[in-house]
């Protein structure tokens, strides 16, 4: 099989730090794809509560052992980074129906500058949708313990 030909799907996000939605999201697109790259988006108009290189750590140690998924990060636009990695998948995961509005709308745009390149949707389990990034954040901030929306093994100190 030629690397143009591998089913090559782009999982972005700032993963500022990674859930047990994102890992759960991976797990059940694996399957689907050759391989997925859980690309972070580097902006660097935001500050990231994490670095880099922790959340970088943080996903290969999840995802430890299974060849098939890579961690990446870009700048840029994310068909972008898409082209540059041979990818004709962008994986996005949807918790709400506004996740939904807001994500087609990238879709779309997505489609429109880059024909070649669908955008897959894999639905949160009922156990992960109320689980955010930015609400993990907000319990760490403020000293909750956060350790069960985290995949096991992550150290948030």
């Amino acid at each position: 099989m030629s690397k143009s030909a591998k089913k090559i799907a782009i999982f972005p996000g700032s993963f500022d730090p990674i859930t047990i939605g994102h890992e759960s999201i991976v797990k059940r697109a694996l399957p689907l794809f050759d391989e997925i790259i859980i690309a972070i988006g580097v902006n660097s108009e935001k500050k990231s509560f994490f670095s880099l290189e922790k959340r970088e750590g943080w996903i290969k140690q999840v995802f430890d052992g299974e060849s098939r998924i890579k961690v990446k990060s870009y700048e840029g636009l994310t068909v972008d980074f898409c082209k540059r990695e041979n990818a004709k998948y962008i994986l996005r995961g949807l918790r709400t129906s506004a996740d939904f509005e807001f994500e087609r709308a990238i879709a779309q745009m997505n489609k429109a500058m880059v024909d070649d390149i669908e955008t897959v949707f894999i639905l949160a389990t009922s156990e992960t949708s109320m689980i955010t990034s930015t609400i993990v954040r907000d319990i760490i901030k403020n000293g909750g313990d956060a350790a069960q929306f985290v995949p096991k093994g992550i150290q948030l100190k």
